[in-house]
């Protein structure tokens, strides 16, 4: 199924489907975005631009979200929650009036029950608490424990410090599965030490 999306091109940004993503809206264009948003479905289409400059390409696949709560300040800007919903891949860029940029999008349905094997969440864990150790994070791993294998996986993905493309990699990965392998791989890359750090320390 393929539908009319008013997009939102913000590099290093991502939004995965069942997570929320705050905005901060301080653009005329893209305030016009959301005025339109508001008076239609709600819905707002987050994508990477390939590079940073007015009308880059994109990157093939986005996620569509729906404004939950919202703010709108007295000089025109909004602060919101964009709460995630599906997938999309871009078809085709559409020509239009707007201020705002517009695709065709094909909507990409997710399993929403696939879960992880026991000995993969289990790897996961372990490496994410040596990723978090290594950069100096506090983190509650009670509460990570309890999350479900969609929520702990996609909500790394969504905030993990890593750079756009790798960011991009993980939401582009077909399955939970995939992503969780790709997260662990991009944990071990970004966590090692900077090997000139060792070779000083050993001389």
């Amino acid at each position: 199924m393929t539908a009319r999306l008013s997009i939102f091109p913000l590099p290093g940004t991502i939004l995965f489907p069942g997570l929320q993503l705050p905005l901060h809206v301080f653009e005329e264009r893209y305030r016009a975005l959301v005025g339109d948003a508001l008076v239609r479905d709600r819905r707002i289409a987050m994508i990477q631009p390939q590079r940073a400059f007015e009308g880059a390409p994109l990157y093939s696949i986005g996620c569509v979200g729906r404004i939950g709560e919202i703010e709108a300040l007295e000089d025109g800007r909004y602060n919101l929650i964009l709460e995630g919903e599906k997938r999309f891949r871009v078809v085709r860029e559409l020509d239009v009036t707007t201020p705002f940029r517009q695709v065709e999008g094909e909507l990409i349905e997710d399993d929403a029950d696939e879960v992880l094997s026991h000995a993969q969440r289990g790897g996961f864990e372990r490496e994410a608490r040596e990723f978090a150790d290594s950069q100096g994070y506090n983190v509650d791993w009670d509460s990570v424990e309890r999350l479900d294998d969609q929520s702990l996986i996609n909500g790394v993905s969504q905030i993990a410090p890593f750079d756009p493309a790798s960011k991009q990699a993980l939401l582009e990965a077909g399955t939970l599965s995939e992503r969780c392998e790709l997260l662990v791989q991009l944990m071990q890359f970004f966590g090692r030490s900077d090997p000139t750090e060792e070779i000083t320390t050993l001389q």
